[in-house]
Formats: C-alpha cells, structure tokens, sequence
C-alpha cells in the first residue's frame, strides 16, 4: 500500500472529523476509490466508530437520469433521510472513471433530480452549522481525474497528496499550521463591511456586513485552503468573468460571465454549454444570488485540474458560488444549487476591504 494513503486516511478520520467511539459515520463513495474506502473504513473502527459504507456507481446514477419517472425522482431513500438526521460523520470519497459521464443528460434533468435531493443538503448544512453533524469530502486519484488534469496517474498521485500534505511526515500539523496563517485573516475580516474585487476579470462589490469568514484548513474539505463567507443576498453588483471551466453533472462549461444587480444575477453568458449554465440559473429563485465568496490559499495546488475540489483552492485566485449558502457564515440563500466558479486574481487584480487594500495579485497584503 501507498504510504500516502495510509496517511490520508488518517487525515479524514483523525484530524478532518475527529471520529470518537460510538459516532454514526457514513463513508460515501465511487466504487473505484474501493482502495481508499477500506482504508478509511479501518481507521473508523480504530477509532471506536460505527461505520455505515454507502457506494456510489456512475452506470446506474445514469441510469436513473436516464429511466426515472417522476415519481420515482420525488420518492427520496428512508435510509439516506435517517442517516442525514440521525448520524454524526459524513467522510465522501470521489473516484469516478469518466469525468464526462453526465455530457448526454440535459440540464434541466440533472436539476430536477437535485432539486428532488434538496432536502438531504439543507439538513447536512443545517446539522453542519449546528455543530451536530460532521463532515469532510475528499478524492482518490483515477485515471479518469488523471486525464482530466492532463497528467500521468503517477504525476497525478503525486499532485492529489502533495495537496493535501500526505508527502510530508506530519499531515495534520501542517493543516494545524494553515489554519494559524487563515485565522489571522479571518480575524482582520470580523466586522468589516465591504469587499470590492477589481481586476481584467471582476469589478465587483458585496457587503459583508454581519456575515462571518470561515477559516477552511482540512476539516471539511481534503485538501483545502481557502476563507470563505456568505455575502449579504442583496448587495452584490458588478460584473465577473470566470477564467476556468465549471463542471457540473459530468459536462464542463466555460467561458462563463455574470452581471449582478441588486444581488441577482441579471445576465449570464457561457461559450460552452450555456444551456446547462441557463438551466442551473432557472432552477429556484436562490439560484442566481452568491451563496459563497471565498479566497484560495493553498499554493500546492498551482494548476488547474477540472476538479473543483482542487481548483477553488488555488491560491492566488477567488471563488464564488451560486446558489445555497452556508449558514454558519449567515448566509440566509437558499437553492438547491451550489455551484462554484473560479476567477484568477493573480495579475493586476485587488482586492479592497472598507476601502483598505486587502490583497494584490494572488498575496495577502494585511
């Protein structure tokens, strides 16, 4: 077995969840991450918890797009609604084999079926937010991902646990030390009131006047790296163009611009895949107001790879997200949408906070 495994494994269970003897705790994933499932598995039932495997196969998610009735769409798993309110650990593990999988399933069809599922999210955010239910999410490299990125798997491999610090002797007291550095930004951000990102790509403005930063250092993302908050629903105005593609459902749309007036999205633009982009837009009415602002700290991850879970911690970029907040910032939107779009800020770009610069060209200035 890969070392780096081993230890990535320990990160999930031991640092990013803190598994404690007798907690529910659901392990959700790809059939093909089987070899880091057992691991973590293990380190579950050494940690004293109850583990409940639940796995996830990309034919017959297709399968459902494909052949569900409505009814069948509606009708929601017993099981999954118990495990959502009644566990204490959920530990994702991404693996597909095809990142292209969904490109035949219209939009509109992969937000229907989401939007049926809405009710499972609102209770992980809500329990998350209350401090009642655990979380982390994390992926084990393919060669599906490894194509994605345009590397070898071994390139690839090296990539994913250099990311998430499982090349180095210590793991979690390197996540320990991220957190350190974010704490001291989060901190300056308590109580500010606006941030005004300008830039080739984004003049934008939001109010973030009663909303909390969140200091994201490994505890629910793996890897991550990023501060994070919930703007004020209706203060965001300006416009933003998105550097890298978003992939959502298994198709990948690019060139996405937005205009944003009185917090709402008012026009929206993709070179590829615009109906997929109108179609996440159109879904409820939350779906065109920012659920999220977030700012990329992690310098290991200098590329962009077609997974989100990677590229919106680019340090040296922002991200934001349509749709769903996370309560814990005070973000009060609410969709069945969480869609995150990367903008690069590493080039004669800023950001301001109450009018002080905050941050230039990719670095913290404060």
């Amino acid at each position: 077995m890969d070392v780096r495994l081993e230890k990535l494994a320990d990160v999930l269970v031991n640092y990013s969840t803190e598994v404690k003897k007798g907690e529910w705790v659901g392990i959700l994933g790809d059939v093909a991450a089987l070899p880091l499932l057992r691991v973590v598995y293990t380190k579950v039932l050494e940690a004293g918890g109850n583990p409940s495997l639940m796995l996830h196969d990309e034919y017959m998610e297709r399968q459902f797009m494909r052949l569900a009735s409505d009814e069948q769409v509606a009708w929601l798993d017993p099981s999954q609604t118990l495990y959502y309110n009644e566990a204490d650990v959920y530990i994702r593990v991404l693996g597909g084999t095809n990142t292209r999988a969904m490109t035949t399933i219209s939009g509109a069809r992969v937000q229907q079926v989401r939007a049926a599922r809405r009710s499972w999210l609102d209770t992980r955010l809500r329990r998350s937010a209350e401090g009642t239910f655990k979380w982390v999410g994390t992926l084990f490299p393919t060669e599906a991902s490894a194509q994605e990125a345009n590397m070898s798997l071994e390139e690839y491999e090296d990539f994913v646990y250099a990311a998430c610090f499982c090349d180095k002797d210590d793991p979690k007291a390197e996540w320990a030390r991220l957190g350190e550095l974010q704490q001291a930004k989060v901190d300056y951000l308590k109580g500010k009131r606006e941030v005004r990102c300008v830039g080739p790509n984004v003049d934008l403005t939001l109010s973030i006047e009663g909303r909390s930063f969140v200091n994201s250092h490994g505890k629910r993302n793996m890897p991550c790296g990023e501060i994070f908050t919930g703007p004020v629903e209706d203060s965001v105005n300006g416009w933003v163009r998105f550097d890298y593609p978003s992939i959502v459902g298994g198709r990948a749309v690019s060139g996405i611009e937005l205009k944003f007036e009185a917090g709402k999205v008012v026009h929206a633009t993709a070179q590829q895949n615009d109906e997929l982009l109108q179609a996440q837009l159109n879904t409820d009415a939350g779906a065109r107001y920012l659920g999220e602002f977030a700012i990329g700290t992690n310098f290991g991850i200098n590329r962009f790879t077609g997974n989100i879970l990677y590229d919106e911690k680019i340090g040296g970029t922002i991200h934001m997200a349509i749709g769903m907040g996370y309560p814990e910032t005070g973000s009060k939107n609410v969709s069945a949408v969480h869609w995150d779009m990367i903008c690069d800020m590493r080039n004669d770009s800023a950001i301001y906070v109450d009018g002080e610069l905050f941050y230039k060209n990719g670095a913290f200035v404060l």
